[in-house]
């Protein structure tokens, strides 16, 4: 397995296991994971919530640890990068009204590279422009943005803890996912994981 170079983006309240669980693993099977977010540098952090369904109508927001920052945002070349995540959490609803938030998304749509987004994470898939004619999974409440942006949505089982590839990009609705995200985003990369 050649190694390869992630960039993950990231933003204050991305949800805490989506982005402290990929890097993670991602990192343990021997990728360069770099985060970054917009208005920070190396060594900043992101704050992170812990969403979790205790009863509501939706998910409450706990808060979470803080997740570093290790490279700077400014300072990003996507065509340096052979792969892209996406966490969910509140910060896609954001982070998708910046204009090189979506720039650096398009190079990885454009140009076939991995890209894995999961429960908000699709919202700036569907800003970029990335989603028509994917077959996709997110958190539900994304999934008219999704629809709005020309995918093929729920047209896998249902379920937190499924994900779904369609060509390049791998999509999930939650952190329960993560076993089979990751395990299909590693399968998309290239990654050999011996059991």
């Amino acid at each position: 397995m050649a190694a390869k170079k992630i960039l993950m983006l990231v933003g204050d309240f991305v949800e805490d296991y989506e982005a402290m669980v990929p890097f993670q693993i991602l990192t343990m099977v021997g990728h360069t994971v770099h985060t970054v977010c917009p208005g920070k540098k190396a060594g900043d952090t992101v704050k992170t919530a812990v969403h979790d369904f205790i009863g509501d109508q939706t998910y409450v927001e706990l808060q979470g640890h803080r997740f570093a920052i290790n490279t700077n945002f400014d300072e990003v070349d996507p065509n340096s990068y052979d792969a892209l995540v996406i966490p969910g959490g509140r910060a896609p609803e954001y982070l998708r009204l910046n204009p090189r938030v979506i720039e650096i998304t398009k190079h990885f749509a454009e140009n076939n590279k991995p890209i894995a987004a999961i429960c908000h994470g699709p919202q700036i898939l569907a800003a970029a422009g990335a989603l028509k004619g994917k077959h996709v999974i997110s958190y539900p409440a994304v999934g008219p943005e999704c629809v709005a942006a020309g995918a093929n949505y729920g047209t896998v089982s249902p379920g937190a803890d499924n994900a779904v590839t369609d060509g390049n990009i791998v999509t999930a609705p939650a952190w329960p996912a993560h076993p089979e995200w990751m395990r299909q985003f590693l399968k998309v990369l290239g990654s050999k994981i011996e059991a």
